[in-house]
């Protein structure tokens, strides 16, 4: 069977003649679909912006800049009094997003796998700046980079608690992300 290679005319437009193939008719209404599905956080459509989800906690004291030493993390328990809820603060040497004091280069995160509960606890790699590898699936969290994946199984960061500095106090605000176990941040574990 020869290809088909009739043109199907569309009606003029202000003296425009629009010859399309059938081949050009499917390519462009494809293009065309795609682009409207695009969402508007890609910048197509609206300019909407995109925002974090942040679970806000009372605002604790967590510890000092002056007794941070670099590369050396401190362990605290935050937001909850529980095993998954243990984190560790940071002072890296280099600006990491979320950052806070002088040099926005101190910052926390939890210490708990979010792809399946592996404990991180001990496996802070200061010359990579990363935490992990994990002991289940091998997951590297960049601590410099708001705690996202590097490589391994898990399909998101994990979990960065939110800080402020007043004067030498170093205070702790809220989680970003879901921490290992809870359905949601804002319930107190039993």
């Amino acid at each position: 069977m020869a290809p088909q290679t009739e043109k199907e005319t569309a009606p003029d437009c202000q003296g425009l003649n629009l010859d399309v193939t059938r081949r050009q008719f499917l390519f462009i209404g494809g293009v065309s679909l795609v682009a409207l599905s695009l969402p508007s956080s890609l910048g197509f459509g609206g300019q909407q912006s995109m925002q974090a989800m942040v679970a806000a906690y009372p605002r604790t004291r967590i510890g000092s800049v002056s007794e941070l030493k670099l590369n050396d993390p401190v362990t605290f328990k935050y937001p909850y009094d529980n095993t998954f809820s243990t984190n560790y603060l940071y002072k890296l040497g280099a600006e990491a997003g979320g950052g806070v004091g002088a040099d926005k280069d101190i910052v926390a995160f939890n210490t708990i796998c979010p792809h399946q509960g592996g404990f991180l606890q001990g496996r802070f790699n200061p010359e990579n700046q990363v935490l992990g590898p994990c002991p289940l699936h091998l997951t590297t969290f960049d601590l410099t980079r708001h705690g996202m994946v590097v490589s391994g199984h898990a399909t998101q960061g994990v979990p960065q608690i939110t800080l402020e500095v007043e004067g030498d106090d170093i205070y702790a605000t809220g989680v970003l992300g879901l921490i290992y176990s809870f359905y949601d941040n804002n319930v107190a574990p039993a």
